[in-house]
């Protein structure tokens, strides 16, 4: 190897040294290669230009701290100077961090004197956030209590929900002076938590900082801040709930037991209460707020179980508590309620928090004889701080709110006390024969008690009960009372939960955020044109209605509830989950498709109406014109199933659109075809792959037949499959009889028309397969000259390959005879050279 390199090194310099113009060329040559280069280096380092600096993110009039240079190091410093603070991590080219920013300014304009915002640039590659911090989506917001956090943000960048959430993290706890305040805060469907620390001794108990930071750790895990922590500081007020050790937690639970924290099982840490509450904690309706980008918080809901899902217009602001999510709060604790003992006891420890104001009416099938039969309607009136003396009782006239007593007074009970009241025992009786379970919303309660005479005469007595106001007795029913029958102790939907299977979990969403949601579920598209109003709301909230749908994951289907504007929302609501619930239900599936404007604007250009629609080549289906166009029986329907992202669909389209054409002039015999994807159809119509062809016989529509997967979708096996399974083919070859044999003039007119009809329908028929054969013989002309053309082209190709062949033999005949030349060419002059050679030396010798 070694030998070859210094041969070869040797030839060049010998080469070198006889044509030294080669050398000087290749040292040019490679001189100016150099030069090029790094004159190409160099321009190439001034294509990239330096980045801009980064200018402000915020208005200089919002009251928000810029660091438009990603200082992370001044977010420490701008911490410490208030008690709250919000840090507003952002993108300057992203379109999220411009949505927000409008939300966050118009939030720090009302919460800057409570709470320091900070906004600071992560994408600025030279700042320290970038840095520091890996981020893979903007834009962020973490909030700090003092030293404690960060506490991220996991909602929607909405002003109100910002603003909420900010407010509760300024107050995590809500202090509860008394039993009245106490009692209203575990009245609520929403889990809640409540911490009893003197603060006798010191100004802050050991414990208090721990439950603080506890109820904190809660809004890291749910930023919607379902579960409530309340601090009572009073032992009388501890010992309603049997709370009378200090720093004890106390877990409220509506159904099971309340728990007390084991101190001394587990360590007392924020992180050891946040985890033992959301452990025990007892949910009946549950805040849903999907991210708005790909999650799978639905999904994982979802296949919990079968899910009712409630679309309501909500406001995180709003004082005073929404009416419509009251009533379905009410109506989620009753599903939960499976022991009904529960609710009465608790309605007895309610009396000792409220003073009742109670309004008797008299039963029409009371005796006034012997004894009263009377309802009471009592309206519960929590006041704190306030004397019985000082409640005035006001009741709705029958005139004005007459229809809302009576929906309480329905459910009065009938049933009769065993032994008789005396003066004594009524000022201590209560309402013991409760038919409507504990809401914790309800307004209004209603027991009956039979009342002897004389205690009507004593009646002062009984005005001397400070916790009872009442009214003069008014007969509210007329002489045929609506509601006077016996009704069931069961409303039908308390303690549904544990008497069936299908139990149902129940969702909120804000309908303003996640309509679109519900508009794929089969709401209205325009929520204006919902009719799901709920009577008397229309003064206290949003003109649109509420929207309720049971999921079903696991059986892939759902219902939707369709809102009788007669009914109130929680008679419709009810008999939906017990239709749901009913072992044979009588829900209908609710069946998703394309969005119909057809009807909108018909009615917004009435003039189009006036004109006769064109029949169309292939009609397109969708969910409500499905079983109307398939099912028709006067006509045969080849029904093509296809999906706008299946390819092999497309590529059939040509052909079905030929065998539309062919068929045309065929009145009996439709094509239509159905989006898959786009619409939801019946579980019999539908199909395990596609494409898919159906063809649905003329009176014989449950003898659809299906193509078969193993022949090929061309346009002769489409229209030998249509002949073969026709219903019309099929009725023409049935025999006819003669008029004379027939029963009846009229009947063989009928026979007659119809076999004159179907003549008609196979001659077209067979002039479609004449048309078809035509062109099938032009198409066997055509291939048949191909295949000459072909032909004549291989054999003119086999004669270039032998010119081709000789040509090759003739150029290697002369490069032959041109070597021999050159040889004897070179042998000559090398014979000269030698003779040359010989003179010289014999001349110099």
């Amino acid at each position: 190897m070694l030998r070859r390199v210094r041969q070869s090194l040797r030839q060049v310099l010998f080469l070198m040294a006889r044509r030294p113009d080669l050398l000087c060329g290749a040292i040019v040559l490679g001189v100016l290669l150099i030069l090029a280069v790094k004159f190409t280096c160099s321009c190439a380092k001034n294509v990239v230009a330096a980045a801009r600096p980064p200018v402000r993110f915020f208005s200089a009039e919002a009251p928000v701290v810029d660091l438009y240079l990603g200082q992370l190091d001044q977010v420490e410093r701008l911490k410490s100077m208030a008690e709250v603070s919000l840090i507003f991590f952002y993108a300057p080219w992203c379109a999220h961090s411009m949505a927000a920013r409008q939300e966050v300014q118009q939030v720090a304009k009302k919460l800057a004197k409570q709470v320091q915002f900070v906004a600071v640039n992560c994408w600025w590659s030279q700042g320290k956030c970038r840095k520091q911090n890996r981020f893979y989506q903007y834009p962020i917001i973490h909030l700090f209590y003092r030293r404690f956090g960060p506490i991220a943000y996991n909602g929607p960048f909405v002003a109100p929900y910002v603003e909420s959430f900010i407010l509760r993290v300024i107050t995590p706890l809500t202090y509860l002076p008394s039993r009245a305040t106490l009692q209203e805060f575990l009245s609520h469907h929403e889990p809640r938590v409540v911490g009893f620390f003197q603060f006798n001794s010191s100004p802050q108990p050991l414990g208090y900082i721990t439950y603080l930071s506890s109820a904190l750790q809660a809004l890291k895990r749910d930023f919607c801040g379902v579960i409530r922590f309340g601090v009572v500081t009073n032992r009388q007020v501890a010992e309603a709930i049997s709370v009378k050790e200090d720093e004890t937690v106390y877990l409220h639970r509506r159904f099971n037991t309340s728990l007390i924290f084991p101190r001394g099982e587990r360590n007392f840490t924020s992180e050891a209460i946040c985890r033992w509450v959301f452990e025990h904690h007892e949910t009946v309706l549950q805040w849903l707020q999907p991210p708005g980008t790909k999650s799978r918080l639905l999904e994982q809901e979802l296949t919990k179980g079968p899910a009712l899902l409630l679309f309501l217009p909500h406001s995180p602001l709003e004082s005073k508590p929404n009416s419509i999510l009251q009533q379905i709060a009410d109506i989620a604790v009753r599903y939960h309620s499976c022991d009904s003992n529960y609710h009465s006891l608790l309605d007895q420890s309610n009396t000792l928090f409220q003073s009742a104001c109670c309004q008797s009416v008299v039963l029409p099938e009371s005796n006034a004889v012997s004894s009263t039969t009377v309802c009471e309607l009592c309206l519960n009136t929590p006041r704190p701080g306030l004397s019985s003396s000082v409640i005035r009782c006001s009741f709705p006239s029958v005139a004005e709110g007459g229809d809302v007593l009576q929906s309480y007074l329905r459910d009065c009970c009938v049933h009769r006390l065993s032994a008789p009241v005396s003066i004594n025992t009524a000022a201590s009786l209560v309402c013991r024969n409760f038919l409507n379970s504990y809401s914790p919303f309800g307004q209004y309660s209603a027991c009956c008690r039979t009342i002897e005479p004389q205690l009507n005469e004593s009646s002062s007595q009984a005005k001397e009960r400070p916790d009872f106001h009442r009214t003069p007795i008014t007969p509210l029913f007329s002489s045929n009372p609506t509601f006077s029958g016996p009704h069931k102790e069961a409303d039908g939907i308390t303690g549904l939960r544990c008497q069936t299977n299908r139990t149902l979990r129940f969702y909120v969403l804000d309908a303003a955020l996640n309509w679109p949601l519900a508009v794929r579920l089969g709401a209205p598209v325009n929520r204006s044109a919902s009719h799901q109003l709920e009577d008397g709301l229309q003064g206290d909230e949003s003109s649109d209605g509420p929207f309720a749908t049971i999921v079903n994951l696991q059986d892939e289907i759902h219902y939707v509830l369709h809102h009788n504007p007669a009914t109130s929302l929680t008679e419709s609501l009810e008999a939906f989950i017990r239709n749901f619930s009913a072992p044979y239900s009588l829900l209908q599936r609710h069946l998703v498709g394309e969005d119909k404007r057809g009807g909108e604007e018909k009615a917004q250009h009435p003039d189009k109406q006036k004109q006769p629609p064109l029949r169309p080549l292939i009609t397109e289906l969708t969910t409500s014109s499905f079983l109307s166009s398939v099912m028709d029986l006067q006509k045969d329907v080849l029904l093509f199933y296809y999906t706008q992202w299946c390819g092999f669909c497309s590529v059939l389209n040509h052909i079905i659109i030929q065998l539309a054409r062919l068929l045309q002039g065929n009145s009996t015999i439709s094509v239509a075809r159905v989006n898959v994807a786009q619409n939801d159809l019946p579980w019999e119509f539908m199909v395990d792959h596609v494409p898919s062809i159906l063809l649905f016989p003329r009176y014989r529509k449950h003898f659809s037949v299906k193509f078969p997967d193993d022949l090929p979708i061309t346009l002769p096996n489409l229209l030998h499959f249509i002949l073969q399974h026709s219903g019309s083919m099929q009725s023409a070859d049935k025999p006819v009889k003669a008029p004379g044999e027939a029963e009846g003039s009229g009947a063989n007119a009928v026979l007659r028309e119809e076999f004159l009809a179907l003549q008609h329908e196979v001659q077209v028929l067979h002039q479609a397969r004449e048309l078809l054969s035509q062109q099938l013989a032009q198409l066997w002309r055509d291939n048949r000259r191909l295949t000459f053309d072909t032909r004549s082209l291989e054999t003119q190709n086999a004669e270039l390959q032998r010119e081709r062949q000789s040509l090759e033999e003739q150029h290697r005949e002369k490069s032959r005879q041109l070597g021999e030349v050159v040889r004897h060419g070179y042998i000559r002059t090398q014979k000269q050279l030698q003779q040359r050679d010989t003179k010289d030396k014999s001349i110099s010798g």
